[in-house]
C-alpha cells in the first residue's frame, strides 16, 4: 500500500513538473515571437505581400491612379507583350552586360586589398580613399562623371585633344560608349566596399600558410592563387551573389546620371519599369516587369548556390 502511494505521488510530481516544464516553453516561445514579431510584420508588409501584390497585378491591365475599380484581367497578355517590347528586351540586354561589373570589380578589390594589406603603409588612410566613393551622395559622383566625360569641355576630352586627338569619344553622348560609361562609374563606386570585405577576410587567413609557402619556396603569385584565393572563396562567393543582385537592382546610377539614354542605350529593367509604372502609369505591366526581374534573380541566385559546392573552401 505504501508502495502504491509513493508512486502515486511521484507520478503528481512528474505531471506537476511536466506542466511547469510546459509553461515555461510557453512563455519562452511567446517571448521569442514577441521579439522578432516586428521584423516578421515588417518583411511580410515590406517584401511578401509587394510580391504577392506584383504578381497578382501582372494578370491585370492597371493605372494605380483610377482605382481598383478600373482594373481588368488580361491573363497572360503583359507577358506576351513584354516578349515583343523592344525596349524592354533592350533593357535585360543591358543589364546582363552590366554583369560583367562584378567580375571586374572584385579582381580589382581583391588585388588592391592584397596590395594594401601587405606592402603599403599607411593603410587607414587608402581604406577611407577607397571607400569614399561608395559612401558618397549618388548625385555628386554623377556630376563628376558628367563633367570629366563631357563630350566638348571635359578634362578628359581636352586633354585627347591636347594629345592630337581630333575626334575624341562623346562618352556618354555616344549610344555606342554610354553603358561603358555607367559601367566605369559602378566599378569606381563599388571598388572600396568589396576591397574593405577583402581585406576583412585577409584576416582570417592564418601566417602560417605564407610562412610554410615561403620555406618551399613557393612564389607570391603561387601563393596568392593557392593559398589566398581559396581561402577567400566565401568571401567571394558573398560579394558575387550580392554583387549580381546588385547590377539587376541598379536604378540611381542611370536616373542620375544618364536617364536612361541616350536613345534607350543605358535603360535596364528597373528604370525601365520605373517609367512604366509612374510615368506611363501602367502598373500592370510593370508589374509583369518586375515579375520577370525576379525570376532572372531567382534563377541565376540558385546557379550561384549550386555552382558553390564545387569552388568555396569552407
Amino acid at each position: 500500500m505504501a508502495t502504491e502511494s509513493q508512486t502515486h505521488s511521484n507520478d503528481l510530481q512528474k505531471a506537476q513538473k511536466k506542466r511547469k516544464s510546459s509553461k515555461e516553453q510557453w512563455r519562452e516561445d511567446l517571448a521569442g515571437y514577441l521579439f522578432i514579431g516586428p521584423l516578421l510584420i515588417g518583411l511580410f508588409i515590406l517584401t511578401l505581400f509587394p510580391i504577392i501584390a506584383s504578381f497578382l497585378l501582372s494578370f491585370t491591365n492597371w493605372n494605380f491612379v483610377a482605382g481598383f475599380s478600373k482594373m481588368k484581367f488580361l491573363g497572360f497578355d503583359n507577358f506576351i507583350k513584354l516578349a515583343h517590347d523592344s525596349i524592354f528586351l533592350l533593357s535585360i540586354k543591358n543589364n546582363l552586360i552590366l554583369l560583367f561589373v562584378v567580375p571586374i570589380t572584385l579582381i580589382v578589390s581583391l588585388v588592391l586589398a592584397v596590395v594594401i594589406d601587405k606592402k603599403i603603409y599607411f593603410k587607414d588612410i587608402f581604406k577611407l580613399v577607397y571607400f569614399i566613393p561608395y559612401i558618397s551622395s549618388i548625385v555628386a559622383v554623377a556630376i563628376v562623371f558628367q563633367v570629366l566625360f563631357h563630350p566638348s569641355f571635359g578634362p578628359i576630352n581636352q586633354m585627347l585633344m591636347s594629345f592630337g586627338v581630333a575626334n575624341p569619344p562623346k562618352w556618354m553622348a555616344d549610344p555606342d560608349v554610354a553603358l561603358y560609361c555607367v559601367m566605369g562609374l559602378m566599378v569606381w563606386v563599388n571598388i572600396g566596399y568589396n576591397m574593405i570585405v577583402f581585406m576583412a577576410g585577409l584576416q582570417s587567413i592564418p601566417n602560417d600558410l605564407y610562412e610554410a609557402a615561403d620555406i618551399d619556396g613557393a612564389s607570391k603569385i603561387k601563393q596568392f592563387f593557392n593559398i589566398t584565393v581559396p581561402l577567400l572563396s566565401p568571401t567571394t562567393f558573398f560579394l558575387l551573389v550580392t554583387g549580381i543582385i546588385g547590377s539587376f537592382k541598379v536604378f540611381d546610377v542611370i536616373a542620375v546620371l544618364t536617364g536612361g539614354g541616350p536613345a534607350n542605350s543605358t535603360t535596364v529593367v528597373v528604370y525601365r519599369l520605373y517609367e512604366t509604372a509612374f510615368i506611363n502609369l501602367q502598373s500592370g505591366y510593370a508589374s509583369a516587369m518586375a515579375i520577370v526581374l525576379l525570376i532572372f534573380v531567382l534563377i541565376i541566385t540558385l546557379i550561384q548556390w549550386y555552382g558553390q559546392r564545387k569552388w568555396v573552401n569552407y
